[in-house]
């Protein structure tokens, strides 16, 4: 598959952690992932796997960066087709560059914005890419969520961005209109206005597929992590739960809905 049919496609998925050690342990339990090393000797990088695929990483987060205020999180990279291209237009719709065009040997081209409103994401422009699966299989990300401050401007540059389009969208009363968006007429996740009451900046949060968000949510617990919402059905039947790992980092599981 190409970058060009590709674009918008969410394809990899990063945690920054103070304790990578600490969170292999927490999430191998909660999501059921496997590890492997990637690199030799001094320059080795660990990946999430779901079964034999590499789904996502995991870096330390500097000690330079927690001592600046950064907090553990996850990190989305997006395909474009043209890294460099896609970085000058996300400065000329006001995002900021946070790590600039960076190649990686044999993989691709990735940067790293903080968009308008001040959420991060990485577009990557890979030198190969696999064929995308119909549904997300199980230990995979099978939805993102963006919670600003203001969901119509992002809304506007995300999709400019990434050729995101509209796929629906549900009244949550009082908390809003939650947007749903998705590329090629398949749903990628929502887009809501950030409630006053939350703390922290505007995020994008990461739901991985697990087979059972209750049993997900008990080990989160037995683990050392904190259950923020959930676990709770959502409209069409799925099942999700957002949760907070040891290190402090937001995560999220999903279950889908069985025939």
């Amino acid at each position: 598959m190409s970058a060009e049919s590709a674009r918008g496609r969410f394809v990899w998925h990063d945690l920054m952690t103070p304790d990578p050690e600490a969170a292999q342990a927490f999430y191998t339990g909660v999501v059921g992932w496997g590890t492997t090393i990637w690199g030799e000797g001094s320059d080795t990088y660990t990946m999430w796997t779901a079964g034999e695929t590499p789904v996502g990483g995991i870096r330390k987060l500097p000690d330079a960066a927690v001592a600046g205020g950064a907090r553990p999180h996850w990190l989305a990279y997006v395909t474009v087709p043209d890294v460099d291209a896609t970085l000058e237009r996300a400065g000329e719709r006001g995002a900021k560059v946070l790590v600039p065009v960076t190649s990686v040997p044999n993989v691709g081209r990735y940067a790293v914005i903080a968009d308008p409103q001040g959420a991060v994401i990485a577009p990557y422009t890979p030198e190969n890419l696999g064929d995308e699966p119909a549904v997300p299989p199980l230990g995979d990300f099978s939805w993102h969520e963006l919670t600003t401050t203001d969901d119509l401007a992002a809304i506007d540059f995300y999709f400019d961005l990434f050729g995101w389009e509209s796929t629906g969208e549900h009244d949550m009363g009082p908390m809003g209109v939650y947007r749903m968006y998705g590329r090629h007429g398949k749903m990628l996740g929502g887009i809501m206005k950030k409630p006053p009451e939350q703390p922290g900046p505007p995020a994008w949060l990461h739901y991985a597929r697990v087979p059972d968000v209750n049993r997900a949510a008990a080990t989160t617990r037995e683990l050392g992590g904190q259950v923020i919402h959930g676990p709770m059905e959502v409209p069409g039947g799925d099942w999700i739960c957002m949760g907070m790992d040891p290190q402090g980092g937001m995560f999220a599981v999903h279950e889908k809905k069985t025939a």
